[in-house]
């Protein structure tokens, strides 16, 4: 079975430098970062076991993820399939400093990465951003079936992909023919399905395939069908939640040559599901947060070139992408309906040039340009001019150039050992405005960073990266007006009708400066065959990270004391808007210093395996001394191991995610316990003729129904989980 750690050593030649494996990959790789090309043919060159895992998103270049300068995780399909996931967040327990903290409902999945969330991480679906930003929306609209792979890079990259990549970058590939279809084979299907206990939940799927015998031409087509209800919790409650989701995918590629390969791909995501207009944590509805019936949909669709001639000087990739985001909420009691829609368009142009510098040395340079544009409207059917608060129809445009140099340099005189330096910088440009006029937004930043790899002997790593981000003010957080929310005026004698309510309003605010950050990162990698027995390998590599992240913006909520105190409205009279003081603005808050520990590892042999990591983090408001409430986490172990069977085609395994308790809190009511949690399962793959193709998945999370906190105190997580799966996939 193959890892989803990074693993070292690039087994044709384990002294290449970083840009001659780079050169070498890019020989055999339709494209780079954007292509679905390059992601195949990397995918198909690993299952053949002619390299370790491949980074694309780290450097817009394909290289051995151990080789980064810095932290990258790539899940290959294999270990997805394992975690037999409802969600894609189920698996992300496999990556340190990434986390999933919407709570136990799908609905509302917001990843954080390294402490920072919403806008500060980008993601990516098969090269096309993903814009969609809400408070409790959530933002991964992506079934975990259609994904082959998903790649984790931790730590700025605003250097290669601009505003927002403060935390990090989280790209998903979808599945192609390549991964389907061995050499020879033309036609492939896999047919599946599950279920699982906790949330009642069950799966059917398909997935089609076809390439011409030539191999010039393929097509890939994917449906998935869930239905799921209440969520069991482990302290016994039951959390009410009613999901369908279906999603589907068409896939097509186009070799006119063997230098030019064009390709087309549409993605769908539709979630209808009925709950809590805010479905994160352990809501519940109720006349604050109303029962609704949410309508959550994603079209994504890309199309693109590489151009891949036989000149070190050319492997050039354009795309273009086309992203629809939409979720609406209709009021189970009420005649309301509020929406809010972004879409995305956008196109990216970048080419590779390598260069020898002589028998001991090489450069690799990677440069392009990126355009795209964000544009976003929303909807409430009970306000006067329909406009929904705090969503203002607006629009962003975003422009960059960015340039990559890799230089590697394998005599070092009298030093032992090989090198590898990356610097790089973007230029970016971004204009914001409101629609019906208001004030805009016009800057640009500067991103630079530089990454050196250092090799005194093939089997350590030592490594070093400094980088600089920038997230631009949202279009939420700068033009947000409207109502934010109603209180009952309890300084005032009730109506006929009951009490009387105010208004709290969203303020603009223009003067919002974008997050900055300034990180710098140590550490150290080890990858060893031969270590117990022959044939196995063991891979580790740690870092220490400090991050200074200036202006986070963060939402200034103010009301008058006089509406909840009527012996203080004499002092602080209630009622709406800014004539009363009950506003809510955008504005830069604080200063942040966060740090931490991330260490992965993953131990292969025959008969046996174990994989895990070990995150840490920490960081205080640089100005008042206070903890960085919703940026923390508890330090966490996670271990996954088990035994092989070849023989009987049989996987027998088990997880442990263990974390300290959590006290770094500035309210003592937010505190939560330490907890650990195990899970159980078994793979089986029948090595028989009749049944070639089939595989089996059994398993219990949360075997001891233990209930524990990750979220924040109050909100149980899932509780014990019986999940089976099983599917039958054929080629020829």
């Amino acid at each position: 079975m193959k890892g989803f750690f990074v693993k070292g050593k690039f087994k044709a030649s384990v002294n290449a430098s970083a840009s001659a494996r780079a050169a070498a990959l890019a020989g055999g790789i339709a494209a780079a970062t954007f292509a679905p090309g390059a992601w195949a043919e990397t995918a198909a060159a690993t299952a053949e076991g002619d390299l370790d895992e491949i980074t694309v998103y780290a450097t817009r270049n394909p290289i051995p993820a151990y080789d980064y300068p810095g932290q990258v995780t790539v899940v290959d399909r294999e270990a997805i399939l394992d975690f037999n996931p409802s969600t894609l967040s189920d698996v992300f327990d496999a990556i340190p400093g990434a986390t999933f903290d919407s709570g136990p409902r799908r609905t509302g999945d917001a990843v954080t990465v390294r402490g920072l969330s919403g806008d500060g991480v980008l993601i990516f679906l098969d090269g096309a951003r993903q814009s969609f930003v809400s408070g409790h929306d959530g933002r991964f609209f992506l079934d975990p079936e259609l994904v082959q792979a998903v790649e984790v890079v931790r730590g700025p990259t605003s250097a290669l992909y601009g505003s927002g990549a403060l935390g990090g970058v989280v790209a998903a590939r979808t599945i192609t023919a390549a991964d389907f279809l061995d050499e020879g084979e033309t036609v492939g299907v896999r047919l599946n399905s599950g279920y699982q206990s906790a949330n009642d939940e069950y799966r059917v799927g398909g997935t089609g395939v076809w390439r011409s015998r030539d191999g010039r031409f393929d097509v890939v087509g994917h449906m998935t069908y869930r239905n799921s209800g209440d969520v069991e919790l482990g302290s016994g409650a039951d959390l009410p939640a009613d999901d369908e989701i279906l999603s589907s995918l068409l896939k097509t590629t186009f070799r006119p040559t063997d230098e030019i390969e064009l390709f087309a791909s549409y993605m769908r995501f539709n979630a209808d599901s009925t709950d809590p207009q805010n479905p994160q944590g352990a809501n519940t509805a109720g006349p604050a947060n109303e029962l609704v019936f949410r309508d959550a949909l994603n079209t994504t669709v890309q199309a693109g070139v590489n151009w891949n001639p036989a000149s070190d000087l050319v492997n050039m990739n354009l795309v273009g992408y086309f992203s629809d985001n939409s979720v609406e909420e209709d009021e189970v009691e009420n005649p309301r309906t509020t929406d809010r829609a972004v879409e995305s368009f956008g196109f990216a142009l970048d080419n590779r040039s390598a260069f020898s510098l002589g028998g001991s040395a090489s450069l690799t340079f990677t440069y392009g340009g990126e355009y795209y544009r964000d544009e976003q409207t929303g909807l409430d059917t009970e306000a006067a001019d329909g406009a929904r608060g705090g969503v203002p129809d607006a629009t962003t445009d975003f422009y960059g150039v960015f340039v990559q140099a890799d230089l590697a340099l394998t005599d070092l005189g009298p030093l032992p050992g090989e090198i590898s330096i990356i610097p790089g910088f973007r230029w970016d440009r971004f204009e914001s405005s409101e629609a019906g006029g208001g004030f805009d937004i016009d800057e640009d930043r500067i991103s630079p960073k530089v990454g050196v790899t250092y090799k005194p002997v093939p089997q350590l790593l030592i490594f070093g990266n400094y980088a600089e981000g920038f997230r631009a003010p949202s279009f939420n957080e700068a033009f947000a007006d409207g109502v934010h929310f109603v209180i009952p005026n309890l300084s005032a004698p009730p109506g006929p009708f009951g009490p009387t309510f105010v208004s709290n309003l969203f303020i603009p605010n223009e003067d919002l400066s974008p997050e900055e950050s300034r990180t710098w990162e140590v550490g150290l990698g080890v990858d060893f065959d031969g270590v117990i027995v022959d044939g196995d390998v063991f891979t580790a590599k740690a870092s220490y990270y400090n991050a200074d992240v200036d202006n986070l913006i963060g939402l200034d909520v103010n009301t008058p004391a006089g509406c909840f105190a009527p012996a203080l409205a004499v002092f602080a009279p209630c009622g709406s808007g800014a004539e009363f003081g009950n506003t809510s603005q955008n504005v830069n808050i604080r200063n942040a210093e966060i740090e931490g520990v991330e260490l992965e590892f993953r131990y292969d042999a025959a008969y046996a395996y174990l994989r895990g990591n070990i995150t840490t983090i920490n960081g205080v408001d640089a100005d008042s001394g206070e903890f960085l409430e919703g940026v923390l986490s508890p330090n966490t172990l996670f271990l996954d191991g088990g035994v092989k069977q070849p023989a009987w085609g049989l996987r027998l395994g088990a997880r442990l995610t263990l974390a300290e308790e959590f006290d770094e809190v500035n309210e003592p009511l937010d505190a939560r316990d330490g907890y650990a949690v195990g899970d159980v399962y078994a793979v089986w793959q029948p090595p028989i003729r009749a049944l070639e193709g089939i595989r089996v998945d059994l398993g219990v999370d949360n075997v001891t129904d233990a209930d524990y906190e990750v979220v924040f105190a109050g909100v149980s997580q899932q509780g014990r989980n019986y999940k089976a799966a099983i599917s039958w996939r054929q080629a020829f």
